[in-house]
C-alpha cells in the first residue's frame, strides 16, 4: 500500500521516514518529495508497505503523531493519474 505523509518538517529525509514506519512492518520504499530546482523538501512524502494490514495499522496510529514538533498527516495515497497535464481542455 502506498501511504501519503504530509506536514513533514523540512529536515526529514527518506531514511527517517523508513525508520519511523519500520516498527509497523516491512517498508519497500520511503521518499520525501523535493523541489527539483532547489532540492529542498516540499514537506510531504510517500512510504510503500507491501503488507496492507501493517500499512493500515501504521496509518491509524501515526496520523496525528509528532515528528520534530510537527503534527503529521498520514493517509492512504490516492492513485496517481497517468498524465494529468496532457488533459487540459479549453473552455
Amino acid at each position: 500500500m502506498n501511504i501519503f505523509i504530509g506536514s513533514l518538517p523540512y529536515s526529514v529525509k527518506g531514511d527517517d521516514l523508513s525508520r519511523f514506519f519500520e516498527s509497523y512492518g516491512e517498508v519497500s520504499s520511503a521518499n520525501v518529495i523535493t523541489d527539483k530546482f532547489t532540492g529542498r523538501s516540499k514537506g510531504f512524502g510517500f512510504v510503500e508497505m507491501p503488507d496492507d494490514g501493517a500499512a493500515t495499522k501504521a496509518i491509524e496510529e501515526l496520523n496525528g503523531a509528532e515528528i520534530e514538533g510537527r503534527t503529521i498527516v498520514v493517509s492512504k495515497a490516492n492513485e496517481r493519474k497517468d498524465d494529468f497535464r496532457g488533459d487540459r481542455r479549453r473552455r
